[in-house]
């Protein structure tokens, strides 16, 4: 029971000077806010990055077109060196003969002109649809394909690959620096705001001190005071990930850019948007207490 009292007496403490130090607290609330914000868009960007970049490691494929006039021997052989490359993940062969009857089957126009060709002309070439493992070195891969024997042409989209890849990282990167130093600064805020509480205390401190009263009872309202500071400072953060990205989602679907290039597709809201709640509030508290543990540290020694 005497535990308990204890704890209520620094929660009533903790929100007590809270509201009487108001100003700097809602200092270290708002800078709470915009580091979580963005730590939340961060993740969200993280996240969503990731799922893009699996789904075009999925979708993104390298076309293969071989010699004219190759024999069924020398597409074996291209078949088998294609498979010994270790970022290769599947592979399909399309002969001429198959492609040829594709297309006449896909289109009234592409149907006339194949009629028109010659009997037993065909001026398509044999080829390989390939899927890789990692989208990354889809470079080293196509350069290595490009050098093998009875190969034509490669052809993967490079330069939208390559730009994706950069944006993708750039903005990670960005994101992770301000996340960084943002926290940096509101640990900072969050202890100035506990050391003027310390400091605006002292005489009580002092009496506490004469009559016993033991470290823990004394340092647990500074505890609960940054916790308490970064709780709050979680919320809106909150409340914004929560309507935010479901808007964000819904109204990238409504006007068409959730399905770009049928590959780009966002995070459905209930598969990450309670996952980023939780860190939320769990690094809220986390900075939160570690402001009020460097200021207890540094001006409260007992």
């Amino acid at each position: 029971m005497r535990f308990f009292r204890i704890i209520g007496r620094s929660i009533k403490a903790s929100l007590k000077s809270i509201f009487r130090n108001f100003s700097l607290s809602m200092a270290s609330i708002t800078c709470t806010i915009i580091t979580l914000i963005l730590v939340s868009i961060g993740i969200l960007l993280s996240y969503n990055v990731n799922h893009i970049t699996k789904e075009i490691e999925n979708e993104l494929t390298i076309v293969i077109l071989l010699e004219k006039n190759v024999t069924t021997e020398e597409i074996q052989a291209t078949e088998k060196s294609l498979k010994d490359i270790a970022n290769v993940d599947t592979i399909k062969y399309n002969s001429k003969e198959e492609i040829k009857n594709n297309l006449a089957k896909e289109s009234e126009t592409y149907a006339k002109i194949i009629e028109s060709w010659e009997e037993g002309e065909n001026p398509l070439q044999d080829s390989f649809v390939l899927t890789v493992k990692n989208v990354k070195e889809i470079n080293e891969t196509a350069t290595t394909i490009k050098n093998m024997d009875h190969v034509a042409v490669v052809k993967y989209g490079e330069s939208m690959v390559n730009e994706l890849i950069k944006i993708f990282d750039m903005v990670k990167n960005i994101t992770l620096v301000l996340v960084a130093a943002l926290i940096l600064v509101t640990a900072f805020l969050i202890s100035n705001t506990i050391k003027i509480t310390i400091f605006s205390r002292r005489n009580e401190i002092e009496i506490m001190r004469l009559v016993g009263t033991s470290n823990f009872v004394i340092k647990l309202p500074f505890l609960i005071e940054g916790f308490f500071i970064g709780i709050m400072g979680a919320i809106i953060p909150v409340l914004i990930t929560i309507f935010g990205y479901d808007y964000a989602y819904n109204h990238l679907s409504t006007v068409g850019l959730n399905n770009l290039l049928n590959v780009i597709s966002l995070v459905k809201p209930t598969e990450i948007v309670y996952y980023v709640i939780l860190i939320l509030f769990g690094i809220g508290a986390l900075v939160g207490m570690f402001g009020s543990v460097r200021a207890v540290k540094k001006h409260l020694t007992i």
